[in-house]
């Protein structure tokens, strides 16, 4: 972890400050730090969150003509506000830890001279790199990270444009009961979580909000994110027998456990997955085919053709040479043309005028390229209209199923998973 004096943060965030405050007449770049894990466990999930930014700083500053009938930002020549300055960016990869996010935001904000910074995936991430830009008092949008904590800190600099564990856990609750009133079995709940930010403090909301709503949580199974061997959880999982099974997972523990369950011939009624790892598309290409009829959530459909969604659905597999838009990623473009819209309102590349966009973001849903009801912050820093639908795996790919309203497809109870 970086140690920094009050004196060095004092003198380090005045350079800072000065070398912010330039003329926009003579911006000819917006540089943004964009911070992902390009390696380690969850480097699958982190590169499709860069690629989604990077398409993001394509539609600024090239445009697209279809999107530019839906979106002013994307009619390209770089941002209006700040006479077509064009934004750069500069990624940095965190590695998949604390430490390493902390060191790589403090170079970002020091020596490249970022005006605003985005990421970072992981929550335990987020937590550390945040506060960096905290102190430093560059703005730091958070398309993706949903541990509770990360808004209840005070801080002034941070906005997190995803919805969170409260929201993710009423939806579960909701669809469970709806499944009960149905006739399934959903009485004994296994919760199993990765036991770092993420994992341990969306598994303590969704225990608690289940609580209240009469759903029995039997078991809370914590593991390590860097376990490879996941067969004492598994014989656990087993021996209780549960009715339903929520993992909160990254990529390599969610094809891990998806493996050992497999190996050892066990499933339960309802297999849900708190997106993520269960969600990228490293896991789906692997994974998809054995786990038929499994649930999770997403932010993301593909939407009608014409629409934003379906227009960036498009543009996102072009880059990628295939891949679609998953959670994850949508998430992700989402937060970076938050971004990028406040930094042209802003007019400037001074932080604090950045900041004040933030807080005066109120985006409506029809511009949203995730499926949320728009983007407005709280005193918090927290988007207040975040939402998600459930998805259910077919066929090697994952359609909408629930709520009804935003459904493509019926809902397939219970959980196939591998039986042929």
């Amino acid at each position: 972890m970086v140690q920094l004096s009050r004196r060095a943060l004092t003198v380090g965030a005045a350079s800072a400050a000065f070398a912010f405050a330039t003329d926009v007449a003579a911006e000819e770049v917006v540089k943004i730090g964009v911070l992902y894990p390009l390696s380690g466990n969850a480097a699958s999930a982190g590169n499709t969150s860069k690629m989604a930014v990077e398409l993001g700083a394509d539609i600024v500053n090239k445009g697209d003509p279809e999107l530019a009938k839906l979106m002013p930002i994307a009619r390209g020549g770089g941002l209006s506000g700040l006479k077509g300055a064009k934004i750069q960016l500069v990624i940095a990869d965190n590695q998949g830890t604390p430490a390493a996010g902390q060191n790589q935001t403090l170079r970002l904000i020091t020596q490249e001279k970022v005006a605003a910074m985005i990421g970072a995936y992981q929550s335990g991430i987020t937590l550390t790199a945040s506060a960096v830009a905290e102190k430093y008092g560059i703005p730091f949008v958070n398309p993706e990270s949903v541990a509770a904590n990360l808004t209840e800190r005070g801080f002034k600099w941070f906005f997190r444009v995803t919805p969170v564990a409260a929201d993710f856990a009423k939806a579960y609750s909701a669809f469970l009961k709806e499944q009960k009133a149905a006739g399934r079995k959903v009485d004994a709940v296994a919760i199993v979580h990765e036991n770092t930010e993420y994992g341990n403090s969306v598994a303590g909301v969704i225990a608690d909000v289940f609580a209240k709503e009469g759903l029995k949580v039997m078991q809370n199974i914590a593991y390590s994110a860097n376990s490879t061997d996941v067969q004492p959880e598994v014989l656990q999982l087993k021996e209780k027998n549960p009715d339903v099974v929520l993992f909160i997972s990254y990529t390599s523990d969610a094809i891990l456990y998806t493996k050992t369950m497999k190996a050892l011939n066990w499933k339960p009624e309802i297999m849900m997955a708190d997106a993520s790892g269960f969600n990228d598309q490293a896991y789906v290409k692997s994974m998809g085919r054995e786990v038929e009829g499994l649930i999770s959530r997403s932010a993301f459909a593909p939407g009608k053709p014409g629409s934003i969604a379906a227009i960036c659905e498009a543009l996102y597999k072009k880059k990628s040479g295939g891949d679609g838009l998953d959670d994850g990623s949508a998430r992700s473009l989402e937060g970076f043309l938050v971004l990028a819209d406040a930094i042209n309102r802003a007019g400037s590349t001074d932080p604090a005028k950045i900041q004040a966009a933030l807080k005066a973001t109120n985006m409506p849903a029809d511009q949203m390229v995730a499926g949320y009801n728009g983007v407005k912050f709280d005193a918090k820093g927290q988007n207040t209209l975040g939402s998600s639908l459930i998805i259910q795996m077919r066929n090697g790919d994952y359609v909408p199923v629930w709520p009804k309203a935003k459904a493509t497809a019926d809902l397939v109870l219970p959980f196939k998973g591998w039986t042929k």
